[in-house]
């Protein structure tokens, strides 16, 4: 049957350094590979020596790959800044989308590509390795369905690495990422992206009431033009997140601290949690993993299922739309309070 082949996905740029997730997979089920799309030729024919890629799947012009290869949909692997060209070539086209976070480097970015999904009816998700996470979905059930925590009170986000030259990631990948057009901002958009896709789903698509924000450059020598340091807060009437973004952690982390009147839930990475209630003594420790608590465990599965439409996608989702315009409201808020050391305030 139809629904038991793999959906066709196309990759629209490789320079970002998680492109190797799709290009080095091995086929599956769920997916299948039927072109990549690179400008640079030089980084296409390189990423096609090393993942053994059949010729015909390169090419150096998007229009013509879609055309030619006809996949129902595509996978963004450039920078920030070129994800609106990409829904723009595959709207039209209908044929959906998913890029890797953020969604865009600015709302009017973000607000163009949402017009374009609903004009042509197509899906454009946006990925982060937290969403695949089974301490993600873990600790949305004790914050939300179990009202374990009594609510949440206050979120607090770490999120970030050493930096992105300290771990050695691909000049190609290093060139966008540190450049304030290509990627929007340096650990603000970087990392800041993931607490505020995290916080707007733990707040079930609440918009926020204002965002301040504190950026440093603590690395001028290696990142000479965007920040290496933020440091975001988020407020709602009821609640208020902290959001940490680092190029300067001593080591990568993925974790969060969701603090409610009666207890809190604090995630270690994607499968390990502390938590402890009033009446508790002590902390106590829990792991998760995906025969446990049910999450899709890469993105690509997802994508498949949604383009199927085995399953639906909810507006306030980890993955959906309206999620992360939010995300980038926030973002755009954060960096102009950076800039003018004023709180923003976000007229709803």
């Amino acid at each position: 049957s139809v629904d038991a082949q793999p959906v066709r996905v196309a990759v629209a740029g490789i320079s970002h350094g998680h492109s190797g997730w799709i290009l080095g997979r091995k086929p599956q089920s769920d997916i299948t590979l039927v072109g990549v799309y690179e400008p640079d030729k030089s980084l296409l024919q390189e990423s096609a020596k090393t993942f053994r890629l059949d010729d015909r799947l390169l090419f150096n012009d998007l229009g013509k790959m879609l055309d030619a290869v006809k996949p129902e949909a595509v996978v963004a692997f450039g920078s920030i800044y070129n994800h609106l060209s990409v829904v723009q070539a595959c709207a039209p086209r209908g044929i959906h989308v998913m890029l890797e976070k953020p969604l865009a480097v600015s709302v009017e970015q973000a607000r163009q590509i949402d017009s374009l999904a609903h004009k042509y009816h197509i899906h454009v998700l946006t990925n982060y390795e937290t969403s695949w996470y089974p301490a993600t979905a873990k600790a949305y059930q004790l914050v939300n369905d179990s009202n374990y925590t009594g609510g949440l009170k206050k979120a607090v986000f770490h999120h970030g690495h050493e930096g992105p030259k300290e771990i050695g990631v691909s000049q190609a990948f290093l060139q966008w990422l540190t450049d304030p057009v290509q990627n929007g901002g340096g650990a603000i958009i970087d990392f800041g992206c993931y607490g505020a896709n995290l916080m707007t789903w733990l707040m079930k698509g609440r918009q926020p009431v204002s965002v301040t924000a504190v950026t440093r450059q603590f690395k001028p020598d290696i990142y000479s033009k965007v920040d290496d340091e933020a440091t975001i807060i988020v407020t709602y009437p009821d609640a208020q997140a902290i959001i940490e973004a680092s190029w300067n952690w001593p080591f990568s982390r993925k974790d969060m601290e969701l603090y409610g009147s009666t207890g809190y839930v604090i995630t270690i990475n994607g499968s390990d949690m502390r938590i402890r209630q009033k009446s508790d003594k002590t902390e106590q420790n829990r792991s998760y993993t995906a025969n446990n608590i049910p999450v899709y465990t890469n993105p690509f599965t997802y994508l498949a299922d949604v383009v199927k439409g085995k399953i639906t996608v909810k507006d306030d989702g980890l993955y959906a739309l309206p999620n992360n315009i939010t995300v980038v409201r926030i973002l755009e808020a954060a960096k102009k309070s950076a800039a003018t050391g004023q709180t923003v305030f976000l007229n709803n």
